[in-house]
């Protein structure tokens, strides 16, 4: 998808309908700052701002997502091709949300063992080796939080029993065993516990 040219066609269908950017950031609950990012092409509308936002515009999600007024002959066409588009974005996300967990992952862990080595290690006032030590500990199971987050809601898990692909629930990824990214779950479909392996894509 062509960022630059959605973004042309989000101002110019606003200004057609005599809005500002302050107003329909307003609607949408967004900031007016995230509105002239869409329309310099810097980001897209969230998924879930798409349909107001064009019903606002008086367009069509297939219209948004191409840049232009799409005409009826070539509609489905263009549906078709707007969706594989969107399908490899997310992938694309979600290859990148995978990769902020291991960097994460690094930094958390680096931090916690700085912090375990210079209370263990270094005299200093009890407070403030307690202080240390809280602070160790929050940004550890801070880390954990989001890296399971990002876990579970980045690309699906596969059963190795029937191949279904889904996003499991949050508890699931945090109580399961696991070897890296490929978890111990019971599957939504065949309803059997197996190993599960992450996948980007559910093709």
């Amino acid at each position: 998808m062509d960022q630059i040219k959605i973004g042309r066609f989000i101002a110019e269908k606003r200004k057609e309908q005599k809005l500002t950017q302050k107003q329909i950031a307003e609607k949408l609950g967004v900031t007016d700052r995230a509105v002239s990012k869409w329309e310099t092409g810097k980001s897209l509308p969230d998924a879930s701002l798409m349909l107001e936002l064009c019903g606002m515009l008086k367009i069509t999600v297939n219209d948004l997502l191409s840049g232009e007024v799409v005409s009826m002959n070539e509609y489905n066409e263009r549906t078709e091709k707007n969706l594989i588009a969107m399908v490899k974005e997310k992938e694309l996300a979600d290859k990148r949300m995978l990769m902020l967990e291991i960097v994460m992952f690094i930094i958390v862990m680096a931090f916690w063992t700085s912090v375990i080595l210079i209370v263990s290690f270094i005299d200093m006032p009890t407070w403030i080796r307690v202080v240390l030590t809280i602070l160790g500990i929050a940004v550890f199971f801070c880390g954990t939080f989001f890296s399971v987050r990002i876990e579970q809601v980045a690309g699906y898990y596969e059963c190795s029993k029937c191949g279904h692909k889904y996003v499991p629930k949050y508890s699931s990824v945090l109580f399961s065993m696991h070897m890296g990214r490929t978890h111990y779950m019971k599957c939504p479909h065949c309803k059997k516990r197996s190993w599960q392996k992450k996948v980007i894509s559910k093709e």
